[in-house]
């Protein structure tokens, strides 16, 4: 190395070595000078804050979510909109719900329009991902079928070999029914509406031979055809539709709140808690039975909430049995029978983790 680049080179450390060290950052509080991030408030603080809960539903569909000619709403769905805000309002009738198709329900939920859906929505993976959705648990087990007319002579996928099929767009309905008819190797016209009345139009009016959706919706909309009798369902499943209420990502206060407001119809059902019994079960002498009616311990502290919340949820809508029995079962004009969507101590898949 020559002189002058040694003698240079010991300038330039020299130089470093006395320069000051960077402003601290911190005052003498510990406190940072930089301005730290507002704090993100939970859906479950507006909820409280505005007294109402803002629920997105279908509307449409009887059993699940539908209204009347009066404006009044009913069905499994809407009961769990009820239970929610008697978790978290103590009023099950404080509840402004939202019709929304199927391809602004996501859109409407992202931008705040709704604070959640209950609204038939099957859980997938990338709904839960890419689109940004927390699923509660599953309230209804469902699979998709396809409804024709009795005398259509249309007994399989393979029959509709050029034949239409009506079915609602931006569903997962129509991307397995697309995925059924390519294995099916069958060329069918898929015929693509926004909304769902539309399509059931269609299919009344012969310009489908056939309507796919969930087995219940299929269910439930034959009922309002003008001759539902003339209508079957085929015998075939195309897909698992597990349906469940929707919250945003991100927020897990809220959702812990809707999760286990859920989880809630189905443990009281368990625990034999109902509508008209709870007040008495409050003087049980099972723990189990006392932490969860919030007679002991403070679970609902831990969520936001009041500790008697279920409670208060239980006496408002019912177990989950109750719901089901109602809008869908025995005391419906369905008479559904329970099947998978029967608790788990009864050949079902409804199960709910431990209050505790």
């Amino acid at each position: 190395m020559a002189k002058w680049q040694s003698l240079l080179l010991s300038s330039l450390l020299l130089l470093g070595a006395c320069a000051s060290p960077p402003p601290d950052s911190s005052d003498s509080d510990g406190d940072t000078d930089s301005a730290e991030a507002p704090a993100v408030q939970s859906r479950l603080d507006v909820v409280k804050s505005r007294g109402k809960l803002i629920c997105g539903v279908d509307g449409a569909i009887p059993g699940f979510s539908f209204v009347d000619e009066t404006g009044a709403y009913s069905g499994i769905d809407v009961d769990v909109c009820k239970a929610v805000a008697s978790a978290v309002l103590g009023d099950p009738d404080a509840v402004e719900y939202r019709n929304l198709d199927s391809t602004e329900r996501f859109t409407a939920l992202s931008g705040g329009e709704v604070d959640m859906l209950s609204r038939n929505t099957t859980w997938t993976t990338s709904r839960d991902t890419s689109v940004g959705l927390e699923f509660a648990p599953t309230t209804f087990y469902d699979g998709q079928g396809m409804m024709v007319r009795k005398d259509s002579g249309l007994t399989s996928l393979k029959d509709f070999a050029d034949k239409a099929v009506c079915v609602e767009a931006g569903t997962t309905t129509e991307l397995n029914l697309t995925d059924n008819m390519r294995e099916a190797g069958v060329e069918a016209e898929i015929v693509t509406f926004q909304q769902a009345d539309p399509a059931y139009a269609a299919y009344s009016e012969e310009r489908c031979d056939g309507m796919t959706s969930d087995k219940s919706q299929l269910i439930a909309r034959r009922s309002t055809l003008p001759n539902p009798d003339d209508h079957i369902l085929m015998d075939i499943t195309m897909s698992k539709e597990p349906l469940g209420p929707v919250t945003i990502n991100n927020d897990s206060a809220w959702f812990d709140v809707v999760k286990w407001t859920t989880y809630g119809l189905i443990e009281a059902e368990e625990l034999g808690i109902t509508a008209g019994n709870v007040d008495e079960m409050k003087n049980s002498d099972n723990p189990t039975i006392r932490r969860f009616l919030g007679v002991e311990g403070d679970l609902g502290t831990g969520l936001g909430l009041d500790n008697d919340f279920m409670a208060e949820v239980i006496s408002s809508v019912g177990n989950y049995g109750e719901v089901y029995e109602r809008n869908l079962g025995k005391q419906s004009q369905f008479q559904l029978e329970r099947g998978q969507n029967a608790l788990w101590t009864d050949g079902g898949l409804l199960y709910s983790p431990p209050f505790r």
